[in-house]
């Protein structure tokens, strides 16, 4: 019997990878009305496999009613045998029009349950074969590289891609970076818009968030040696909360971009969108690309675009939305906490002892509160006060504060842009600069040095001017190891736009090199932001800007250390000397 069902889960399994094939190739390809009947007559098998393969699970194991994959089982069934009573018994085609002139709800069904039998699929991870650093990078290579091929598919431009420019567009946005070889409003059909989404999406979150927590959730469990490398790759700090944590991930991440998405939805008027539809597919686009700080748009101009540079709520809802994206997983969740605490304490009459509880903001959220409001703060009066009466010229009163608000905030790796960035005063630009090396938080969907580098940098500077040995805030003490992975990253990063601009400046002798020092800062940081030369750049530079923006999203301190073999610990030290500086 256990052979049998074997042999079934593999079946349900290859049919549904199959079924995913067929609805990619059904949304790139036109197909002819007799090889539609043949996939449509397809999907449904795929469905009954997968019924049946589900079926049989309960059959052999009774326990799965307890857990809570049975909720997700018995919808997805419901779902998939009421489609099978619509087309059977009411004759419904299933056309709509909400992607293509396609049955949409059998491929969601189709989807449903490729998800269900690849979540059993038992991955038993070694590190003899590849460390967590290589298996992090690996994720995103295997992701750009589909990314590419699924953009180069028919249905998804209005008029063909070539692999340089797909590969371009796809890394920008696995990378959650934003810079564009061809404009993603008129080039790239709905269908390739949604492509973009999707990539951004897991590329924001990582591939393997995704993966290892649908896989946690259909099977209750994972391998010792799972955890580990997860616990790696998200910074828990026990074995038991790697699962926590990436529940936590997702929650926050649905729920910014649900509440994101309606309060757009809610700014926008009806005079600019052909239908509901349209307003809908905005909404979620610019509400997921601002989460997860990726700088796409489906305006040409971006929030610059006509009316759109004066609606300031959605202006306003952007940057909340962005900003939250940047600070990072760990510092949204420990505010959560933080929030529950205050309120708990407030709303609590009786007040004990037991209930107070010491650092409940940590010092990690601290330090990136602090550093985050001290930048934007300081950046914000910066450019109010230089772009006053020049970008913020068309703008009066409140909407002079909110664009250089916006234009304070979106360089840290969010890419959105509601003025001319090419019409910015040199100070400006040079401040702009700044603000993309530094970037997003750590643990965030955003780029740069992050703020904690930079605070631990500034942090050292003034230890060593007040004659300290030791970095000390919140009397806490940093961990040496924290500062020198801050000096490392600062190196390498200076080290990586530094080649960047000297190579493009040899493929492309004729561009400025302010434009392209801003298109490499841009790349490596995952800002999205450009002067203008993106498009018209050569194809030997399209890949080494492709190059530093998928460098710029994993760190170069993570290839390096995918890269080196680790030594082992010894037991012993040399003699300390002191090096001459300066």
């Amino acid at each position: 019997m256990k052979f049998r069902t074997e042999w079934l889960y593999k079946l349900a399994l290859w049919a549904s990878i199959l079924g995913i094939v067929a609805s990619i190739s059904d949304f790139g390809f036109s197909q002819s009305d007799f090889y539609q009947q043949i996939l449509n007559g397809f999907y449904f098998v795929v469905l009954g496999i997968g019924i049946i393969s589900t079926f049989a699970r309960y059959i052999e194991r009774s326990g799965l009613t307890k857990r809570k994959v049975f909720i997700f089982d018995f919808l997805s069934i419901t779902f998939t045998l009421w489609i099978f009573y619509m087309f059977l018994f009411v004759g419904v085609p299933f056309e709509t029009d909400l992607l293509l002139e396609n049955p949409v709800w059998v491929r969601v069904a189709v989807i449903l349950t490729f998800i269900r039998e690849f979540s059993e699929v038992k991955f038993n991870y070694r590190r003899t074969i590849l460390n967590p650093a290589q298996l992090f990078i690996s994720s995103f290579l295997l992701l750009i590289v589909a990314g590419a091929f699924l953009l180069m598919l028919p249905k998804a431009t209005q008029g063909g891609l070539s692999f340089v420019d797909a590969l371009f567009t796809s890394t920008s946005a696995v990378c959650v970076t934003g810079l564009i070889v061809v404009d993603t409003a008129t080039y790239f059909t709905q269908f390739g818009q949604t492509i973009i989404m999707i990539l951004f999406q897991v590329g924001g979150l990582g591939i393997l968030t995704f993966a290892s927590y649908f896989s946690y959730f259909f099977k209750g469990g994972s391998t010792y040696e799972n955890q580990l490398v997860l616990s790696d790759m998200n910074n828990s700090k026990k074995l038991g909360e790697v699962f926590s944590t990436l529940k936590y991930i997702i929650l926050i991440t649905f729920g910014i971009e649900s509440f994101s998405g309606l309060l757009i939805y809610l700014s926008l008027e009806n005079e600019h969108f052909g239908s509901v539809y349209d307003q809908i597919f905005f909404s979620a686009f610019h509400a997921i690309s601002a989460f997860c700080n990726a700088g796409f748009s489906t305006l040409s101009n971006s929030l610059y675009e006509g009316s759109f540079r004066y609606n300031y709520f959605l202006q306003l809802t952007v940057i909340m939305t962005f900003v939250l994206g940047g600070l990072g997983f760990p510092i949204v969740s420990n505010i959560v906490n933080y929030l529950k605490y205050k309120l708990r304490k407030l709303f609590t009459f009786r007040k004990k002892k037991a209930d107070y509880r010491p650092w409940v903001l940590n010092i990690n959220s601290r330090i990136t509160l602090i550093t985050t409001l001290s930048i934007t703060g300081v950046a914000f009066v910066i450019f109010y006060l230089l772009e006053y009466n020049n970008t913020l010229a068309e703008h009066q009163g409140f909407g002079k504060v909110v664009t250089a608000l916006f234009g304070a905030t979106t360089p840290r790796t969010a890419g959105f842009n509601s003025i001319d960035m090419s019409a910015m005063l040199f100070p400006t630009t040079m401040m702009v600069f700044l603000l993309m090396w530094i970037g997003a938080s750590p643990a965030s969907t955003g780029g740069g040095i992050k703020t904690s580098t930079f605070a631990i940098a500034t942090l050292n500077i003034l230890s060593l001017a007040k004659g300290k040995t030791r970095i000390e805030i919140f009397r806490r003490e940093i961990a040496d190891i924290s500062v020198k992975r801050s000096f490392a990253i600062i190196s390498l990063s200076l080290i990586v736009i530094g080649m960047g601009i000297i190579l493009i400046s040899i493929f492309d002798s004729e561009k400025e090199l302010m434009d392209i020092a801003f298109e490499c800062f841009s790349a490596y940081s995952t800002v999205g932001l450009s002067l203008g030369i993106t498009a018209g750049l050569s194809g030997a530079s399209k890949l080494i800007i492709s190059l530093i923006m998928f460098v710029g999203r994993v760190s170069m301190l993570t290839i390096m250390i995918a890269l080196f073999r680790k030594v082992k610990h010894k037991n012993y030290r040399y003699p300390t000397e002191e090096i001459t500086i300066n």
